[in-house]
């Protein structure tokens, strides 16, 4: 199969869809560019800062992105290209683009609030606690998981038993050019916040002094221990929580965007000029040979961030709306970076599938499948090995860009949600402990202590239920959406199908993991630690996720009861 006819088509359908569904959802839900943004009402200098729309895009985009829109395609592609593709696509346009829109609308609608404090208003005091809880708790797994990813693309060495080391060329030049990477974004928004220099000039600077950094990251790597590095990103995420958005935050990812730009036009142009053969089998059957299971829910799992994430509600309702201009940029914020975002998970079905042979997947974790693929590109585009080595290395340096701005995003998030929990409505009853905890430097603290236990003491235990948990965050952010254009009179009929799938795909995969765990555990194969532990976690979030669905959808039902009665 020709992969710039599957990359064609999927850029002209999500072009089609930006243009036509994402305008209509916009009229839909009232977006009005004359209304002011909560990021001027309410503007602190430091999570409410109104943004340029580049900018923010750039900050939008690198957030979301993570190392999902990669990994996902590529550990689905045991299925075949087809149903990936169709998954990317359908659910892109239709799942994951209207729920990353509608956080951003629902917040900026409420004052910037996030989803947490939206579902208090309209559902219950209850259901905000268990969202809320529940949400914090995945952002501590995002914490622990990616630091470790982090960390892991920075080691610039192995040791082997008798104690002899292996330095890491590529790992080595990623640290170098990531350190220097912050200095150059603390630069870059204080020219333009605070010096006003011109955005496009400033962005001509940064992305030369960016390639700067590659270069000297190419020249002059850093041989740390993954350890250091593990000290260096926990100490790195506290400080870019509590710091002010144009200070560190908007200016990095903005600039990093750039990189991450670079990847997907480097892997077009590769896909381009070259053309190659999607080797992938088209559909490898409903149960596939390589792990056993099942494409329903499996498949609509792990693709995760390259259709629908639910991580992407938190951060749209988090911190983007906080620094929404204008009401008007919500649609290519929201809705155009995650099929931005769709683009990339294409491109990874495409290298995936290129390099499948002999009836074999390609070795290595996704980042080097990917970095391989779009490396090999250019080789076979007559490239010499130096440009192909230093593709390679730079689409690596992408991939680490790619985690580090989703970690520096999901602390400040962790920090929102943690004093969310604390603070009280009423001002009189923040005093003591709720005083304490409410604060952003305690939140912030706790938060990053918590991600890095886990971290540290075996994240990897119950990672595998991560999945299932991400894109459950969907459905609450589905529902709390529904009820506040129900109750405002607005068209919500368009959430209906999106929020039902998740519920069946997110609860039937916990249920299926559930159920393998226990007999495991039953015949002795299973591990305690590991087996007993995701068995626990899956048990109290199958709990918490059905009282949120049933709360909510009695909040639906009467509201269209009452409609109806008033007709």
């Amino acid at each position: 199969m020709s992969s710039l006819l599957i990359l064609s088509v999927a850029i002209i359908l999500f072009l089609i869809a930006y243009v036509t569904y994402g305008s209509w959802l916009a009229k839909q839900w009232g977006v009005d560019p004359k209304q002011v943004t909560p990021a001027h009402t309410m503007e602190d200098g430091v999570d409410y800062v109104p943004a340029k729309a580049p900018i923010l895009l750039g900050h939008h985009f690198a957030s979301i992105a993570g190392a999902g829109p990669i990994t996902g395609p590529i550990q689905a592609a045991v299925f075949g290209w087809i149903p990936v593709f169709l998954w990317i696509v359908i659910g892109g346009i239709f799942f994951g683009g209207v729920q990353d829109f509608s956080s951003i609308v629902v917040s900026i609608k409420h004052g910037g609030k996030t989803l947490g404090e939206v579902i208090e208003e309209y559902i219950g005091h209850k259901c905000k606690v268990l969202f809320t809880t529940f949400a914090w708790l995945v952002i501590l797994l995002v914490i622990a998981a990616f630091a470790d990813i982090v960390a892991s693309t920075f080691q610039g060495y192995t040791v082997a038993a008798d104690g002899t080391k292996t330095y890491i060329q590529a790992n080595g030049s990623v640290a170098t050019a990531s350190v220097l990477f912050i200095p150059l974004a603390i630069a870059f928004g204080f020219l333009v916040y605070r010096k006003n220099a011109p955005l496009v000039i400033s962005s001509v600077v940064g992305v030369a002094l960016l390639i700067l950094c590659i270069y000297l990251g190419l020249k002059f790597p850093i041989y740390l221990s993954k350890n250091f590095w593990l000290g260096f990103v926990f100490i790195y995420i506290i400080i870019a929580s509590v710091t002010p958005v144009w200070i560190l935050l908007q200016p990095r990812d903005y600039l990093n965007s750039f990189l991450l730009y670079f990847m997907i036009l480097a892997a077009f142009i590769g896909v381009v000029f070259t053309n190659p053969t999607i080797n992938l089998p088209s559909f490898t059957g409903l149960k596939n040979s390589f792990n056993g299971q099942f494409v329903f829910p499996y498949l609509f799992i792990t693709v995760a961030c390259g259709a629908i994430s639910g991580f992407h509600s938190l951060i749209g309702s988090g911190t983007t709306s906080k620094q929404l201009d204008n009401e008007k940029d919500a649609k290519m914020i929201g809705y155009g970076s995650m099929l931005i975002e769709c683009v990339l998970a294409v491109i990874a079905l495409i290298t995936v599938g290129v390099l499948f042979k002999d009836g074999q997947m390609p070795n290595g974790s996704p980042a080097v499948v990917f970095a391989t693929g779009v490396s090999g590109f250019f080789g076979a585009m007559g490239f010499n090995d130096i440009a192909v080595r230093t593709t390679f290395t730079v689409i690596s340096l992408a991939f680490s860009a790619f985690a580090l701005t989703s970690l520096d995003t999901a602390t400040r998030l962790g920090r929102f949600l943690f004093q969310e929990l604390f603070t009280s409505k009423n001002p009189e009853e923040n005093v003591g402990i709720k005083k304490s905890f409410s604060n952003m430097y305690v939140a912030t603290i706790i938060t990053v202590f918590l991600g890095g236990v886990l971290c540290l003491g075996g994240y990897k235990n119950i990672w595998p239920i991560f999945g299932a948990c991400n894109q459950l965050v969907a459905v609450p952010c589905f529902l709390g959406v529904s009820v506040w254009l129900a109750k405002t009179g607005k068209n919500n009929k368009m959430l209906f199908i999106p929020m039902i799938f998740m519920i069946c795909a997110t609860m039937s995969s916990l249920l299926i993991s559930f159920k393998t765990n226990i007999v495991l555990l039953i015949s002795g194969q299973g591990k305690l630690a590991v087996h007993g532990l995701q068995s626990v976690v899956i048990f109290f979030i199958f709990i918490l996720a059905f009282m949120l669905v049933v709360e909510g959808t009695k909040v639906l039902i009467d509201l269209k009861k009452n409609t109806n009665s008033t007709k």
